[in-house]
């Protein structure tokens, strides 16, 4: 099943869609320049999405028995639903955000519709590095994924199902400490009423509801998940500072302080953060890094 897209001028492919891919190899997506397979679980069952660039425009392929769903959302998932009406003025606000949103016009925020998939991985990310949380995350991929419909030797996500009847001790060996697997093993229980949710503020509400998620969660699940533009996370460890150095020139900040910069760009606050992260803008460093550690050895 094909379909062609039309993208927008300057649309960057990688740059929209990296932020459906764990860095360094994940096991159900793969992102090079012009290429995307995603592996999902959609509600007509599992499937595959292949997009590519051909002669500037977006061409879509499907696999498996989510071939049609998947392609019906191929635009959203490559961001060309993506709303931006508004956001050129409100960048004026700030030299800053005006030239990165210049300098990033191609930028899309895609939007997949998935919700578990994101919850799992937003879920191994709190409170840890990313490379401990990308550990776990391919780890538990492998151990409850199951091959992907289509050529692109990829795995099909976690169904939450299946790890919401595993022990939390099964989840030590891959780096997760019991807080967080009582977390994921929650979300994976309601996971059937998170997919449900008809809109970002509806599955931020059921997010929030559940012990262990909170806003910063419930917004790294949005913004990709619905394509959620004002989605802010709050209570990151890097975000709060980035914001405060790159809008104020003040090398710390809290969640107060970032939320009040970012109060200009209402509707587009988390775009603002993206486009702070695509310029690799970040505040100084003063101290040590948090240290890599291995719950596994604990």
């Amino acid at each position: 099943m094909n379909r062609r897209l039309s993208p927008p001028e300057r649309y960057l492919f990688g740059g929209s869609l990296s932020a459906l891919v764990v860095p360094r190899f994940d096991p159900c997506v793969r992102l090079t320049a012009g290429e995307l397979w995603m592996a999902a679980r959609t509600p007509a069952g599992p499937g595959t999405l292949h997009l590519t660039r051909v002669a500037g425009e977006l061409e879509a392929e499907a696999f498996g028995p989510g071939a049609e769903w998947l392609l019906d959302r191929a635009d959203a998932i490559a961001g060309l639903r993506d709303d931006l009406s508004g956001f050129p003025a409100l960048a004026k606000a700030h030299p800053l955000v005006h030239r990165l949103a210049h300098t990033f016009a191609g930028h899309r925020m895609p939007a997949t519709g998935l919700i578990f998939h994101r919850v799992l991985r937003a879920i191994l990310e709190q409170k840890v590095t990313g490379m401990e949380a990308f550990r776990a995350y391919r780890q538990i991929c492998r151990k409850f994924g199951e091959p992907a419909p289509g050529p692109a030797d990829l795995l099909l996500p976690p169904d939450p199902a299946a790890i919401a009847a595993t022990p939390y001790w099964v989840f030590h060996p891959f780096g997760v400490e019991q807080r967080r697997t009582q977390t994921l093993l929650r979300a994976a229980t309601e996971a059937g009423r998170l997919e449900r949710s008809a809109d970002a503020a509806e599955a931020t509400r059921r997010l929030t509801a559940l012990p262990g998620i909170g806003p910063w969660t419930a917004a790294e699940v949005t913004r990709v998940a619905f394509g959620d533009a004002d989605a802010v996370s709050v209570g990151d460890y890097h975000v709060p500072n980035t914001v405060a150095w790159a809008l104020a020139g003040e090398a710390r900040g809290t969640d107060e302080r970032m939320l009040e910069l970012l109060e200009p760009f209402r509707g587009h606050r988390g775009r603002v953060c993206d486009l702070l992260a695509h310029g690799g803008i970040g505040a100084p460093r003063f101290g040590p890094r948090m240290p890599i550690r291995s719950f596994a050895r604990f």
